[in-house]
């Protein structure tokens, strides 16, 4: 006689992942589980939540790279277990990066000799990077002033409005007084020649592209300068390259630059780089041993893994400069196509320049109606996300929306992208119009009605859906909202 038994609800392997009671059951949010669960449902479970991510080659917010050739991504899943701060145990990824930090110094144009080694070191991001150089301008400030018997506790840096958060970090968590220069309307970049007027006495924190303007605006002064290459510091050498804007000016003391922006490889890879060994204080570096062998390591982390350093040295030796160049060229190219759609709506103003970074910052001419935000959101329904903002202290009445053209943006998708923002305006043309109320900006878009101001409220679709099933159409009440 055969045996036979109903399958319990132990016997996981009989069981489809959909059909097991892992599905029908909610797991833990903000605790660990007491119990396992197999493989299979967990990562089914995460990979259905994961769905809700954007994608991430239709987000136009970002600089950093969503896409890497199928080789590279090999190296990457077959080095991921690898400890990079291990020198000793992972001496060749340690040669790697080595040779990583030669080329972008020699890209940078570092007066190196024909056996001297580049100084620099690989980081998480330009985060980090911007902490190290930071660093080592300020002891490096400090020595000075202490050897000369002057105050050394106050030290500053000089930037713009316009920089990212690290440096604003940077000042708050090392006790640096960050002085910066405000932008103004239709001028949306550092001014030189604010900058000048500002005492100077540890740094200058300049773009690539803003450098050459600094020094044809300055007069004699020995305020040694670090620029923050993040996203310049992979294009101005390939399609700008008479550009002086690197180490070729002697006042030019450290680069940073993001390898994972148009270095082109995924997030998690920043590098920076000095002159020379003299504007790196050796106080700054440890040496340790308990690794295995004596090593130097100058890095605010400690592990982190290797993956990311050698896919920068594919890129490196992949493209060469011949294929940067045309990477660089081709998001160019993008950037002037879907700059000319938008202008062909004649809907907008164009604020971004076309020289520089590859990205296009544009504004609604008329915004009275509707906002740039709400051309964001609407954007989303059709996948893209294209961030909308308001610009720096001194000019954060206008908004903008950003699109940054990244090596995986293709022509067909510039021009998908205008197909999809027009259709986005007419039907923001076609729902009533929206009076938004600025209260911090000092505007109120309003109707005056004696001493009172009457703000007319855009009815939502799901009111407009009530009034019809209450068999009415008139307003939700006769009187106007006063505020």
């Amino acid at each position: 006689m055969v045996l036979s038994h109903a399958a319990s609800e132990s016997d996981v392997s009989v069981h489809s992942t959909f059909a097991s009671r892992y599905v029908r059951t909610s797991l833990a949010r903000f605790r660990m589980p007491e119990n396992s669960i197999p493989k299979e449902a967990a990562y089914q479970i995460i990979n259905d939540e994961l769905m809700l991510d954007g994608n991430p080659r239709l987000n136009l917010a970002s600089f950093v790279t969503t896409w890497m050739e199928p080789e590279c991504d090999k190296l990457i899943m077959a080095s991921i277990n690898k400890n990079y701060v291990d020198m000793d145990e992972y001496p060749v990824t340690t040669e790697l990066q080595n040779r990583c930090v030669n080329m972008i110094a020699h890209l940078f144009n570092a007066p190196l000799g024909e056996t001297e080694t580049a100084v620099g070191v690989g980081t998480v991001g330009s985060s980090e990077a911007i902490m190290l150089a930071g660093l080592a301008f300020k002891r490096k400030w400090q020595n000075k002033r202490k050897a000369e018997g002057k105050p050394f506790d106050k030290p500053n840096i000089v930037t713009g409005a316009n920089v990212q958060v690290c440096w604003e970090k940077f000042a708050r968590y090392f006790e640096v007084e960050l002085k910066e220069v405000k932008l103004r309307e239709g001028y949306y970049v550092m001014d030189p020649e604010k900058l000048l007027r500002w005492s100077m006495r540890t740094l200058y924190v300049l773009r690539p592209f803003l450098v050459p303007l600094l020094m044809e605006n300055s007069k004699i002064w020995d305020t040694p300068i670090h620029v923050d290459a993040a996203s310049g510091g992979f294009i101005a050498p390939f399609i700008y390259p008479e550009l002086e804007w690197d180490f070729r000016l002697p006042l030019v003391k450290s680069i940073n630059v993001s390898g994972h922006k148009y270095g082109l490889v995924y997030a998690g890879i920043g590098w920076v780089v000095w002159r020379n060994k003299e504007d790196l204080p050796e106080e700054l570096i440890f040496n340790i041993n308990y690794l295995g062998a004596d090593q130097p390591t100058f890095t605010l982390n400690f592990s982190k893994g290797s993956s990311q350093v050698i896919a920068q040295y594919y890129q490196l030796i992949r493209l060469g400069h011949e294929g940067y160049r045309n990477v660089m060229e081709n998001c160019r190219e993008n950037m002037i196509v879907l700059r000319q759609g938008l202008e062909k709506t004649g809907r907008f103003n164009i604020v971004s320049k076309d020289e520089g970074v590859p990205l296009v910052a544009f504004s609604l001419k008329d915004n009275s109606s509707h906002t740039e935000f709400e051309i964001s959101e609407m954007l989303r329904r059709y996948g893209w996300i294209v961030p909308a903002y308001t610009m720096p202290p001194n000019a954060q009445h206008i908004t903008v929306l950003r699109v940054v053209i990244r090596e995986d943006f293709s022509r067909t998708l510039a021009e998908r992208l205008v197909i999809d923002i027009e259709n986005v305006m007419r039907e923001l043309d076609e729902l009533p119009a929206r009076v938004i109320k600025k209260i911090s900006l000092g505007e109120v878009k309003s109707e005056d009605n004696d001493d009172n101001l009457m703000v007319m409220v855009k009815k939502s679709d799901l009111e407009k859906l009530k009034e019809i099933s209450n068999g009415s159409t008139k307003p939700v009440s006769d009187k106007p909202i006063f505020c």
